[in-house]
């Protein structure tokens, strides 16, 4: 098979039949991809510069055969001067690591307009050129739903994301998310239970792993679901990729979900570039004594989508242009539900005896423990006694400031 040129109405075959698959019979030559890398590489050439160059020039090979007066109708002289010059020292290197890595098992480089490039990614105003892959790359032309949220969550955030991840994998949506801690690695785990599985979109190149805690999660998504990447091999964690990254996350998706987020969270910029590319955006509301469910509030003031269950957001799914098919009917449910075909749910935790007092007094809001003296009627030994038996049991989570809170599973 030829390797496929760049053509602005350039569709995969995903976007016309939402069963088929279209990817290439084998990966583009050493040559077409040492010239998407130099491309990539040039200095002052972002993806808005070279998608631009791409569509002007037809190829990448083309880019690099036009002269200084063509260039010149589409880019500044210095871009243009870094286009003409040889390629920059350390690029065989990088050309001879990338090969190296594209040549082992479950790997591949997509580049944009290549079949199998992610139809609504191709689609944003700045898509990356290049895509490095690891895994199961079918689940990229999956109906997708980014799930994000805060890496310092709480306990009851994580239950959350473990729940709506596992629910909405089981209905056949692809959950994407950012390989961080907290919510983002909860999305991938419970994605990771039903057939919809996960992509998790990374701030370093393949090759590497950040942040280290999540190693053995990120070795899984290898194997079970799909890596994604627009840094080069041996790119290492620099703080400005991951803001960056974060378009790639909604970019894929049809919609995102917020599951818990401060006022200043990053989710909250992942949620408003998703909205500028007109997905849906969903959020869980939360306590309002709650700091990490202020970034939520603001977003459903701004417009977002207030869910409370799975339901909601397979409804809001089934009903999207962007969805390429909705979920089976069969797989809603009122609220988080197992996958198709689980074993059923355990039985809730018990409380531990002599708490059921406590328990009711908590609801379901952050709470002072003096207010819990006051409304219990009991001494500070058993309160701290009772309340570290429920924490141990999983029930109760410590808040900033010695406030404690209910964890509902």
């Amino acid at each position: 098979m030829q390797d496929t040129d760049f053509h602005p109405s350039h569709k995969t075959a995903a976007a016309d039949d939402p069963a088929a698959v279209a990817f290439p019979a084998a990966p583009m030559s050493d040559a077409r991809l040492a010239a998407w890398l130099r491309l990539e590489r040039a200095s002052g050439i972002g993806p808005r510069t070279g998608l631009k160059l791409i569509e002007a020039f037809g190829s990448v090979d083309a880019v690099f055969a036009a002269g200084q007066a063509a260039l010149a109708a589409h880019v500044n002289p210095a871009q243009a001067r870094a286009l003409l010059a040889p390629a920059p020292a350390g690029f065989e290197r990088l050309a001879e690591a990338t090969l190296r890595w594209r040549e082992r098992p479950g790997h591949r480089v997509l580049a944009l307009g290549e079949p199998g490039y992610p139809e609504l990614l191709a689609h944003i105003p700045d898509p990356p050129l290049l895509l490095y892959i690891k895994g199961r790359v079918e689940l990229l032309a999956s109906p997708m739903l980014a799930v994000v949220g805060s890496r310092n969550a709480s306990a009851q955030g994580k239950a959350n994301a473990l729940a709506f991840a596992g629910s909405l994998s089981g209905a056949g949506l692809c959950i994407v998310s950012g390989l961080a801690l907290g919510i983002d690695a909860a999305a991938h785990e419970g994605a990771l239970k039903g057939p919809g599985s996960t992509v998790a979109v990374i701030g370093t190149g393949p090759d590497l792993v950040y942040p280290a805690r999540n190693r053995a999660l990120c070795e899984r998504i290898g194997v079970e679901g799909c890596i994604v990447s627009e840094y080069p091999v041996g790119t290492p964690p620099l703080p400005g990729n991951f803001p960056k990254r974060n378009r790639i996350i909604s970019g894929l998706a049809a919609g995102v979900l917020v599951v818990e987020a401060a006022a200043q969270s990053g989710s909250l910029i992942t949620a408003r570039q998703a909205a500028e590319q007109g997905r849906d955006v969903f959020a869980i509301p939360g306590s309002i004594h709650a700091a990490l469910a202020k970034g939520c509030h603001l977003l459903i003031r701004e417009g977002a989508k207030l869910v409370d269950t799975a339901a909601d957001v397979l409804e809001a799914m089934a009903m999207s242009p962007l969805a390429r098919r909705p979920p089976p009917p069969a797989a809603r449910c009122a609220g988080p539900c197992d996958a198709p075909g689980a074993a059923p749910k355990a039985a809730p935790k018990a409380a531990p005896a002599g708490s059921e007092a406590l328990l009711a007094a908590l609801g379901h809001d952050p709470v002072e423990p003096d207010i819990l003296l006051a409304s219990l009627g009991i001494g500070p030994a058993l309160l701290s006694s009772q309340l570290l038996a429920l924490e141990l049991a999983g029930m109760v989570e410590r808040q900033p400031g010695g406030r404690v809170q209910r964890v509902v599973k």
